[in-house]
């Protein structure tokens, strides 16, 4: 007995009580709150209600203000002229059930059944089908979250108890006291729900009167939930910018400081996209290609990219396609020169090859290199993550391409003898005509 009794506790958390939380304290999964300073949205549940709707809808044409209202689908049913007084109008029609009944009472599938009932009386009445659901007291159960497949669920921020008869006065200073920009704030235009007072919409449409005309005075803007939401993500999106651009910055000089520290040089001054040194090998053995391997205690010369070069070519690129090109001129114009670095550094004769660690490694075959996977473990974790961030900087697109592509993007070891290097690049170096035609050649042409 007790334990079917701890297990029905664990699935009534799991069903309810989590979901009810996490959305209403923590905002998970819904839209809440906004991140803008100078705008409010203000709500209006439970209607249309054929006695204050009317009422409040001459107050928002007078002080010409838009809102949103999550009305219930039986209601509208019996009052579609007031629906599409409110569509005409120019306020946004959002879904609050067919009933107001907590979700939490319902089968999963009674409410998705009565949520798509009212969209089809609500889009038969207006022509346009609702896409944002507010549940009723906000409750979610855990196949709620579903929803948001076809639905922008809705809660609040403020609410101001407005559903009780307390006196416009009352209301007036709650609301004027817990005002601020990117508030979504929870009012009612209906008072036949459980719980409310009949004539508490009265009191509310008062203090509104009031409110509106300070609001006016303290510059604040009424917007719909939809704009509000638009005005979210383009704030957002700001901040991100302006995050990426300070990660950016302190990220290059890292760089700078790296290269200075461990003596990483171009290769050519004058096209800087690679960089190299030279150090001893303490990896495992890479077996190569050509037949040779490169083993702990060999040297070799070590690459990196240049990662501000690297960012301005993509920031300059319409395309991946057009940076990849990019990359391939680059670093064609620049594998001779690497050869030439080598057999012109004082330690050549012990100069076993070039290698170098990336997430950028497509196309590296066609220039001799031999691709391999990192060695799972602690060395290969924090490689990938330090790899993954540095391309969420420096790609415009770098987002996008670790959420659609994560299994394409493992770091890899590119090597190359310098037995294979002299053979695919000897004769080039040997021609210097050739090398200072392709030299001429910009990495953006």
């Amino acid at each position: 007995m007790e334990k079917v009794l701890w297990i029905s506790l664990f699935l009534l958390c799991a069903y309810c009580l989590l979901p009810g939380v996490m959305s209403l304290v923590f905002g998970f999964g819904v839209f809440r709150k906004a991140r803008t300073r100078r705008e409010v949205a203000f709500t209006f549940d439970d209607g249309p209600d054929p006695d204050y709707t009317p009422r409040l809808l001459d107050l928002l044409g007078k002080y010409k203000i838009k809102a949103t209202f999550f009305v219930l689908g039986s209601k509208a049913e019996k009052h579609a002229d007031l629906i599409l007084r409110i569509h005409r109008e120019g306020h946004l029609i959002g879904i609050h059930n067919y009933v107001h009944q907590a979700n939490w009472l319902i089968a999963p599938w009674k409410v998705r059944r009565q949520i798509n009932h009212s969209v089809d009386i609500v889009e038969r009445i207006t022509g346009e089908r609702p896409i944002y659901y507010r549940p009723p007291w906000g409750l979610l159960t855990l196949f709620d979250f579903r929803l948001r497949r076809q639905f922008r669920m809705v809660l609040w921020s403020t609410m101001v108890r407005d559903w009780k008869s307390k006196g416009s006065l009352a209301v007036k200073k709650r609301l004027l006291k817990r005002l601020k920009g990117g508030a979504v704030i929870l009012l009612h235009d209906s008072g036949t729900t459980w719980g409310a007072d009949r004539d508490a919409p009265r009191y509310t449409i008062e203090a509104l009167e009031d409110v509106f005309k300070e609001i006016s005075l303290q510059d604040y803007q009424c917007v719909r939930v939809d704009e509000m939401m638009r005005l979210h993500e383009q704030e957002a999106e700001t901040q991100v910018r302006m995050g990426r651009r300070l990660l950016l910055f302190v990220w290059m000089k890292w760089e700078k400081a790296f290269h200075l520290v461990f003596r990483v040089k171009p290769i050519d001054a004058q096209n800087r996209f690679l960089h190299v040194r030279v150090r001893v090998y303490r990896g495992e053995t890479i077996r190569l290609s050509d037949g040779e391997e490169i083993r702990r205690g060999d040297r070799i010369v070590e690459l990196h990219f240049d990662n501000g070069l690297l960012y301005a070519m993509a920031t300059g690129s319409r395309s991946s396609v057009q940076l990849a090109i990019k990359m391939i001129r680059a670093t064609e114009q620049l594998m001779p020169k690497m050869l030439r670095y080598i057999l012109q550094h004082p330690r050549y004769p012990d100069i076993k090859g070039v290698y170098g660690v990336s997430l950028i490694h497509r196309g590296a075959k066609q220039f001799g290199f031999t691709l391999e996977n990192l060695p799972k473990g602690v060395l290969s974790f924090f490689t990938s993550v330090y790899l993954r961030i540095l391309l969420l900087v420096l790609h415009p697109a770098g987002k996008r391409r670790l959420q659609t592509n994560p299994h394409q993007l493992i770091p890899k070891t590119i090597a190359m003898s310098t037995k294979e290097l002299l053979r695919r690049y000897k004769r080039e170096i040997e021609n210097p005509s050739r090398v200072e035609h392709e030299c001429s050649l910009s990495p953006s042409s």
